[in-house]
């Protein structure tokens, strides 16, 4: 095992954190648990590189989102490599929608600390339900 290998408690630890972080919209928080050189692909935004492009992309990100409600579980760990599934409801704060969503996290973790942030991230308006878009 790696010297940055993550037990199990300490995995869930982080999926918990995370899942309060984001859902109270804490941005410092979030921020603390990056590395400063980190590495965001998340879904179809381009590729984000350090905390100052991540802080950016939250405030974005949590502008949009009132009455987040969020659940995250993790699904997997291995060595330093922790991934979770995570479900949300909020209202769309520019067009007062209600929305769902869901998806997936791969985080790569030095020093406690997340380097390598991958995410899916699927959406929807929570009165119609989701559609598949191609089938």
């Amino acid at each position: 095992m790696s010297a940055n290998a993550l037990s199990n408690e300490q995995a869930v630890a982080m999926v918990q954190a995370a899942e309060m972080n984001f859902g109270s919209g804490n941005v410092p928080a979030i921020l603390a648990g990056l590395t400063d050189d980190v590495v965001i692909q998340f879904a179809d935004v381009p590729e984000i590189h350090g905390k100052t492009d991540a802080e950016k992309f939250l405030n974005a990100r949590f502008s949009r989102q009132k009455n987040y409600q969020l659940k995250k579980t993790m699904r997997m760990l291995q060595g330093n490599m922790v991934g979770n599934f995570w479900a949300g409801t909020w209202e769309d704060a520019q067009t007062g929608r209600r929305m769902a969503g869901r998806g997936t996290e791969f985080w790569t973790v030095v020093d406690g600390r997340v380097k390598l942030w991958e995410a899916t991230f699927n959406v929807w308006d929570a009165d119609a339900g989701p559609k598949p878009a191609v089938l």
